[in-house]
């Protein structure tokens, strides 16, 4: 990797990067010299606390000692930190605790050398581009700057800059990393679940992604194409002419930090509907779209003065495949249904769990830790509070967290807080799921149609109390309508894909050798204002409409 390749390299190659600095040993030494000694202290600190029997008490102290070495080291190892801190599988609780307050927050470089970047990147100068610019930039991170400009043809915009020379930083950092693991793996007190050096490369290969401008302006306008049917969710548009992989140009974005709850009361915002805005929008990119935001941290989210949420920084961003999608939400009918052994089989499927995996010591621990959740105690429910116990059993079972789901956890709890900081009494379960309650109750997709009656029946009973909870529950969502879900409903039944569901449905009136009278008494009252007489009219022209000779057929030969 000749030098000049730092310059283009735009993705994570470990065998290159390692080929160069084997090849320049005096740059890769120096800078090991200077992170064992940073690290130095530390491990000497935690050796004399372990000879005078003294880790308990001191423990805080050396957490927040490795916060700030994490810190010092620059931009790499501040984006460890942060990464560690979504890894319960690697990091026990009190370590984990003091990463997660590490800040994304860095002193800028000289604003002198940011435009000569910009004009070098762009190929034109300064005023050439923007009629004005900030003198000075308007928010600094570890891995860029920003400046607030004005193009020539009047749009108020967003300059992102990257700091000098970054890809040369992260690739000699990410090598020693890596060389490190090769060896000191095997030496560390980790459960793992698999090689530690696939560990760094899940982690290089995801920074990379991060410092390509290119990159983020793709994701961002794919994020938008997702939400191009929500009115509540704001995304920048990107001006690709004066875009490169180290300067990003995009819409100015005047809002509000989610975390200054003065400006966002001052403003005349309800806290509580930018909540929701928040958590549907984190559901909606896992559940439906599989695109999701992986940084959702106070610094990338706005609230505006009309309500809606804005996105900003694209940079970490992950998809899932359908698969796990689907599994996902398996796990969450396994989970209402409290059927733990499933519930185990999906975490194998997800990768928490090796296939080789004897999942059966496994099944009690997991009723003993999210057995609560759907109880009397469902209100109670957060992630952060599962995260911690998680990270318990980590140590008892042999769980590991997928780089993917790492993402995804970080995303979850990252809004949680968010969310909490608007509103200490914020429930998240109060928003999710009357989201899942409604996907499930819609059915969309067969998938879907299939899941719901998984939650409908068990042991071969309909269970008359889900479906009205579930239907309480949805309600409770104010954009539900269940309208269009009941004629979604009856369409179903009446075609061939139902046949199964309406012989079922006509055991459940009779079994036990009863009509089941009561029960479908209290389902109409839970629904008849919803369902007055001449919506529910239109709504049985429209299922009629759809029904065919074919579906009266498959009625017939019920």
């Amino acid at each position: 990797m000749p030098q000049y390749q730092f310059t283009q390299a735009r993705r994570y190659d470990p065998q290159a990067i390692a080929h160069y600095y084997r090849n320049r040993p005096w740059k890769a030494i120096w800078r090991a010299i200077t992170v064992i000694w940073s690290f130095a202290g530390f491990v000497l600190g935690m050796l004399w606390d372990s000879w005078q029997h003294e880790v308990a008490a001191h423990q805080p102290e050396r957490a927040a000692h490795l916060r700030q070495i994490l810190t010092r080291l620059g931009p790499t190892f501040i984006k460890v930190g942060q990464a560690l801190s979504t890894r319960p599988d690697l990091i026990r609780k009190d370590f984990l605790e003091e990463l997660i307050k590490l800040q994304d927050q860095l002193p800028p470089f000289d604003s002198v050398r940011a435009f000569e970047i910009i004009e070098a990147q762009l190929d034109r100068k300064i005023s050439e581009t923007y009629s004005e610019i900030s003198p000075e930039p308007v928010a600094a991170a570890s891995l860029g700057q920003v400046y607030r400009a004005r193009l020539l043809t009047g749009e108020a915009v967003a300059v992102k800059v990257q700091r000098p020379n970054l890809l040369p930083v992260l690739s000699l950092d990410l090598y020693l990393m890596r060389w490190a693991a090769g060896w000191l793996g095997p030496l560390l007190p980790l459960n793992l679940g698999h090689d530690l050096c696939l560990i760094v490369d899940e982690f290089g290969i995801k920074l990379f992604e991060e410092i390509d401008y290119i990159n983020e302006g793709r994701n961002a306008e794919k994020f938008a194409t997702n939400f191009a049917d929500d009115p509540t969710v704001k995304v920048p548009s990107i001006y690709w002419r004066y875009t490169s992989n180290c300067v990003l140009t995009l819409e100015w974005i005047e809002g509000i930090k989610l975390t200054d709850i003065e400006r966002v009361k001052a403003a005349g915002l309800d806290t509580d509907s930018l909540i929701e805005v928040g958590v549907r929008s984190g559901l909606r990119q896992l559940l439906e779209h599989g695109f999701f935001h992986a940084d959702p941290h106070p610094g990338n989210l706005f609230a505006l003065a009309d309500g809606r949420m804005a996105y900003i920084d694209f940079g970490m961003m992950d998809q899932m495949e359908e698969t796990t999608k689907e599994t996902l939400v398996d796990s969450v009918v396994h989970l209402i249904n409290k059927d733990y052994l499933e519930l185990a089989k999906d975490f194998v499927k997800l990768g928490f769990l090796t296939p080789d995996t004897d999942i059966m010591p496994i099944v009690p621990a997991l009723e003993s830790v999210l057995g609560d959740i759907v109880g009397e105690k469902v209100s109670d429910f957060n992630f952060k509070t599962i995260t911690d116990q998680f990270s318990e059993l980590m140590y008892d079972y042999p769980f590991r967290v997928p780089a993917k789901f790492a993402l995804i956890i970080r995303s979850l709890v990252t809004e949680e807080g968010l969310a909490l900081t608007l509103n200490p009494d914020f429930k998240i379960v109060e928003v999710a799921y009357p989201y899942v309650a409604r996907r499930l109750l819609n059915g969309e997709s067969p998938a879907l149609r299939r899941r719901l009656i998984e939650v409908l029946f068990k042991d071969g009973k309909f269970q008359w109390n889900r479906l009205e909870d579930m239907i309480a529950i949805a309600r409770s969502d104010r954009s539900f309508d269940l309208l269009p879900t009941a004629q979604l409903g009856l369409q179903y039944l009446l075609s061939d894909e139902g046949s199964f569901l309406r012989r079922q449905l006509i055991l459940a009136l009779i079994e036990d050798d009863r009509l089941h009278t009561e029960e479908v008494r209290r389902l109409w009252n839970l629904v008849k204002e919803d369902l007055q007489p001449g919506r529910l009219f239109n709504v049985a022209l429209g299922a009629l409409a759809d029904f065919s000779t074919t579906g009266a057929a498959a009625l017939t030969r019920f």
